[in-house]
């Protein structure tokens, strides 16, 4: 190759990447689109903790996984509370749950399906801007009486650790404190 083709080649390649250097400027790449499961992400895992409430002082264990095709979070919930003055009986409450994106809507959806036979319908109602605390709020719940309504507040205190506070509204009432627990991560 002689020395006006090189210069030529050069130049031409000299151009064609300015020439890139200015589109690319002139059109930034588009902001990734935020993940959707961002405000549960921090959820997921084995947790175990000190439950407190109406039905005493029990113990809960809990696990959010991803499932099917990772289009689901599924939850298992198991909190224990032994005989106690204020629970003489003591008792064994489960539920699970799937966690949503509902795309239409543009909501993450909590459904929780109770021993009891209650069904609650969540919406994620809330997720301030610290990201450290999740609001989810019910929309529907079956198998009890027309205008309850439930709230569940999860703050991290950090990566390991997160507080649930279950509140319930009686029809035409404010919410009021139902049970708290207070969960340690056990395994990711």
């Amino acid at each position: 190759m002689n020395k006006t083709t090189l210069r030529f080649v050069l130049s031409g390649l000299l151009g064609a990447g300015l020439a890139l250097a200015s589109t690319a400027q002139d059109n930034p790449p588009a902001a990734p689109k935020p993940d959707p499961w961002a405000p549960v992400l921090p959820l997921l895992g084995q947790w175990e903790g000190v439950a407190q409430g109406e039905p005493g002082t029990g113990r809960a264990v809990r696990e959010y996984a991803f499932v099917l095709r990772n289009r689901f979070i599924e939850v298992r919930n198991q909190s224990t509370y032994p005989p106690q003055e204020k629970n003489p009986k003591g008792e064994v409450h489960q539920d699970q749950g799937m966690i949503s994106c509902d795309r239409g809507a543009r909501k993450i959806v909590l459904r929780q399906f109770h021993l009891e036979g209650f069904v609650n319908h969540h919406v994620l109602d809330s997720v301030p801007v610290d990201g450290r605390t999740v609001v989810f709020v019910t929309t529907a719940i079956e198998n009890i009486p027309p205008g309850w309504r439930g709230r569940e507040t999860y703050t991290f205190a950090n990566d390991d650790e997160f507080t649930e506070k279950f509140e319930l509204a009686e029809p035409g009432k404010d919410f009021a404190p139902y049970s708290e627990t207070r969960f340690r991560r056990k395994a990711r």
